[in-house]
């Protein structure tokens, strides 16, 4: 019997959370022939102050990230960085909806609730108001990833809960290597070790997470939702 191909999308609020969080996950889809589409919720634009070079640089790696990872489709909202808090959250649900409608995805990857970027929080409201699975039926599972230097910085809101708490964790050893070589698209992202965006801390989590399941290199995320 052939194995089920699946319609992964993952959504990233900002270019870049998807390799971080995700990478390996997307690359493991991608080599089993699944569909793999990329959801991008902001982007950076002259007229919010961002300089041109900066901006055509970040179209740049977004092209050749899509490239590297073998996307189905890429999708870009184009709402303005860092300034979520100020659109209607309807305008997002509403977008994000459309992209859903279109890609039918069953798996869904999704930034943490907890996060502590301000973008993260909204994204994540807005995703699972764009989700429900009786608008949506297809969708079987839904899944966060943890994104380095915002999930780990999250503050719980009470002694119970202790933000991100991963409960299923992927082996992506044989896609680390290319993860690594992806991430390194995003050159101004990158920080000096030990910061949390270098790569050493990238390798670090990845092992971390790997000895929970007693491979060389994992990914870990909290299931939200699956479909019984």
């Amino acid at each position: 019997m052939a194995n089920k191909i699946n319609k992964v999308l993952v959504i990233a609020p900002h270019p870049d959370d998807e390799t971080l969080g995700c990478g390996g996950t997307l690359l493991k889809h991608g080599s089993s022939d699944d569909e793999i589409h990329w959801l991008i919720i902001t982007n950076i634009k002259e007229n919010h102050g961002w300089k041109t070079d900066k901006v055509r640089q970040r179209q740049k790696e977004i092209k050749k990230v899509s490239e590297m990872y073998g996307f189905n489709s890429v999708h870009k909202l184009d709402f303005p960085t860092m300034e979520l808090d100020t659109i209607p959250i309807s305008q997002l649900v509403n977008k994000i909806s459309v992209a859903v409608k279109k890609i039918k995805p069953n798996i869904i990857y999704l930034n943490n609730k907890n996060d502590i970027h301000t973008d993260h929080q909204i994204v994540f409201k807005a995703v699972m108001s764009s989700s429900k699975s009786f608008h949506h039926p297809y969708i079987e599972r839904i899944l966060c990833y943890e994104t380095l230097s915002e999930t780990e910085f999250a503050v719980p809101s009470s002694f119970n809960d202790f933000s991100f708490q991963p409960n299923i964790f992927v082996d992506i050893t044989k896609f680390f290597d290319k993860k690594v070589k992806i991430m390194l698209e995003y050159n101004s992202e990158i920080m000096d070790s030990p910061l949390p965006r270098s790569m050493e801390t990238l390798e670090a989590l990845a092992k971390y997470r790997g000895s929970r399941i007693g491979v060389q290199f994992a990914e870990a995320f909290s299931l939200l939702f699956e479909q019984s």
